[in-house]
């Protein structure tokens, strides 16, 4: 199949056109490089350099088209709060533009990178995909929004979709094949990464009096490339089914704030200064996903997401990238 990727140059957008390659589709890549890599994209595959929100652009990428990957998304939930007209432009209107762009097209599948952000605070854990929908924070919001649309375009306009909700992508390629780090990151573990070379003096950790093992917030890390090998299943599964679907991306478990700078001290050999400061706004205490129905979906079961692996591979990219300073 021909795919278009929107934001297939940033961190999981480049893990994911690269396994989609690597499965013998043919790739387009749009991005507007604003935190993506121009050498993260694959060889081979087509390139546009460009902006989701604009029509034109859009459409020349979309022509010819059978599918479409979206990551295109601003993604910092504590961002979201202090700047939602910044992802209401982007996440919903600027969404909504290439997916306007991709039914001119005649694209009809969808592969949506959605997160499991729009559960909210959890009722009940592992969070499965029947959840009730509370978002805690902007982000979280703009990506059920879109989940909704896409429901109305599977109804009224024959758009097939799956939504793919997981939490934090974390770790790279582990045969170094993708290394571009992300620009300016707020996920704990790049920042950690950050600590650990020598980047940043020291990192905050937002809250040690939530109701968990060591009083850290608790998350589900899935590793890049277990993402990349789902949205390679899901575009498979609607051309298979020709149905719309939603699943969790989920190991079941999760890990603490201080568990993850613990796995990078004893990985990295270097001490990671961390100052604990208060609890951040929309920050649940715990949240961890399901897998379950990705399982019984797609076939799909993690194989690189423990934390080991995570911390280990990352810290091989900021190596591969000189940033590990002596």
């Amino acid at each position: 199949m021909r795919v278009v990727v929107a934001g297939g140059a940033g961190y999981i957008g480049s893990h994911v056109s690269h396994r989609l390659a690597a499965a013998g589709h043919s790739v387009v890549v749009l991005d507007n490089l604003s935190t993506g890599h121009r050498n993260s994209v694959p060889s081979g595959a087509e390139f546009v350099h460009g902006d989701v929100g604009d029509p034109l652009l859009c459409r020349k990428a979309l022509e010819g088209a059978d599918a479409l990957v979206y990551l295109a998304a601003w993604k910092a939930a504590g961002e979201s709060m202090t700047d939602p007209v910044k992802y209401s432009r982007n996440n919903i209107q600027a969404t909504l533009s290439f997916l306007d762009a991709a039914l001119d097209r005649g694209v009809r599948k969808v592969v949506f990178s959605s997160s499991a952000a729009v559960y909210g605070e959890p009722r009940r854990l592992p969070i499965d995909e029947d959840h009730p929908k509370e978002p805690e924070n902007y982000y979280g919001f703009t990506k059920l929004e879109i989940e909704r649309i896409l429901g109305w375009y599977d109804r009224l306009c024959g758009m097939r979709s799956a939504c793919l909700r997981y939490f934090n992508a974390a770790g790279y390629d582990p045969e170094g094949k993708v290394v571009g780090l992300e620009r300016n990151p707020a996920n704990l573990i790049p920042v950690v990464m950050e600590v650990a070379c020598g980047m940043r003096e020291s990192m905050q950790v937002f809250g040690t009096d939530y109701p968990t093992r060591d009083g850290s917030g608790v998350r589900d890390y899935i590793h890049v490339t277990d993402l990349a090998e789902a949205h390679l299943q899901a575009l498979a599964k609607l051309e298979e089914t020709d149905a719309s679907f939603a699943v969790n991306l989920g190991t079941g478990r999760g890990d603490t704030v201080l568990e993850v700078v613990a796995a990078a001290e004893r990985i990295t050999g270097r001490k990671v200064a961390h100052k604990i400061v208060g609890r951040r706004a929309g920050d649940p205490a715990e949240l961890w996903a399901s897998g379950e129905k990705a399982r019984e979906v797609l076939g799909w079961t993690p194989k690189h997401s423990d934390l080991d692996t995570i911390v280990r591979t990352t810290w091989e990219a900021y190596a591969a990238n000189g940033r590990v300073r002596a």
